[in-house]
């Protein structure tokens, strides 16, 4: 999976997040995200995580993207 189109999405779903994704296995299917996002305030660890994820779920349910290691920051 392309990191730009995994950033990309990240951004079109959480408007105004600052995103960085890395593919350390250099495999293309299992990624880190780091996120920070104004939004995540007031959010636990899993509902910032839900977040993420419910805009990558095409992908996550396709196969292109097997798994995804998330750090959340609140802005």
């Amino acid at each position: 999976m392309d990191l730009e189109s995994i950033r990309q999405r990240i951004e079109k779903t959480l408007p105004g997040a600052i995103v960085e994704v890395l593919d350390p296995r250099r495999d293309g299917v299992h990624l880190q995200a780091r996120v920070t996002y104004a939004g995540f305030a007031g959010k636990t660890l899993l509902e910032q995580h839900r977040m993420v994820y419910d805009g990558l779920a095409e992908e996550l349910k396709g196969g292109d993207l097997h798994a995804l290691a998330l750090e959340t920051i609140t802005a």
